[in-house]
């Protein structure tokens, strides 16, 4: 039976060096080989820890020939040490070909706990953490990203996804439209100089967000949906559309809303509908601020 090295999935710090485990720096030290998505960077991690171990590049666009290339090295029994730039590998990050290559060679696989942005942000948001759903990067435009904000909508539980700060103004714009009264947390910079957190409603945030600029690393946390009976003691003073937004910044699904005010009216679903399809999330481009 042939001997294989060990592939260790190394978690890195996503910003404060300090957070780097003795297990990881015991790691990289003691592998053959080290697999970087950035090498310049990963160098400087290394000079810091004065870790002198020969690397090779491995990214999203190089990931496929690469994973060949390092299962053979791993089949000559050299063990590797497999690092993104921050975090740990796989997360939204480059690592799942080789991992899944490394297990269909029955070479072991080792994961070296460490930092994650998603779980840092998660357990400082405040917002319930029994069930949560992790999205990676939000989809830039289209199709994707309108089905992914009705996701969002009408997820249970709560939700975690990255962003850029480019972008993220455009997110919270159409959440405080759709669903203004929903808790969040927009968290950035985790463990760097700069670190922010920001809570409060969609349409709280926005406010905040809309006239600044936002800088570096982005996490999103968003509460799950749940459904309140909105007072509507006085609906017969606001318009069908904004009885509409009413319900659906209260948990409802836009069908949902479309449902009860059509009940509380005691008007047509088909009367609602025609007002309520002005609410829809903006299906062109958004160019990068």
């Amino acid at each position: 039976m042939n001997k294989h090295g060990k592939l260790y999935i190394c978690g890195t710090p996503i910003g404060n060096l300090d957070d780097i485990t003795f297990r990881a720096v015991k790691t990289l030290n003691n592998v053959d080989l080290i697999a970087a998505e950035d090498t310049r960077r990963t160098g400087k991690l290394l000079r810091h820890f004065k870790i002198d171990k020969k690397m090779i590049s491995y990214h999203e666009h190089n990931e496929k020939e690469k994973s060949d290339q390092l299962i053979s090295v791993l089949k000559d029994d050299y063990d590797i040490a497999l690092v993104s730039d921050a975090g740990m590998p796989g997360i939204s990050d480059p690592g799942l070909i080789l991992v899944k290559e490394a297990i269909q060679e029955k070479i072991e696989v080792i994961p070296i706990p460490g930092p994650t942005a998603l779980i840092s942000a998660l357990v400082v948001s405040g917002i319930p953490t029994k069930q949560f759903t992790f999205y990676g990067f939000i989809p830039r435009q289209g199709t994707e990203r309108q089905d992914f904000i009705e996701k969002l909508v009408k997820n249970e539980g709560t939700s975690v996804f990255y962003d850029s700060p480019y972008r993220v103004k455009n997110i919270y714009k159409d959440l405080s439209e759709i669903i203004p009264e929903r808790s969040s947390a927009l968290i950035r910079e985790i463990s760097k100089i700069h670190e922010e957190k920001i809570y409060g409603s969609t349409a709280d945030i926005y406010k905040i967000i809309e006239s600044k600029q936002i800088k570096g690393e982005v996490v999103v946390v968003l509460a799950g949906r749940e459904k309140k009976e909105p007072e509507a003691a006085n609906w017969q003073k606001i318009s069908i559309l904004d009885h509409v937004r009413l319900f659906m910044g209260n948990g409802y699904t836009k069908k949902e809303a479309i449902k009860k005010v059509a009940l509380i009216r005691d008007i047509s679903r088909k009367k609602v509908y025609k007002t309520a399809i002005q609410i829809n999330i903006n299906k062109e481009s958004r160019k990068d601020d």
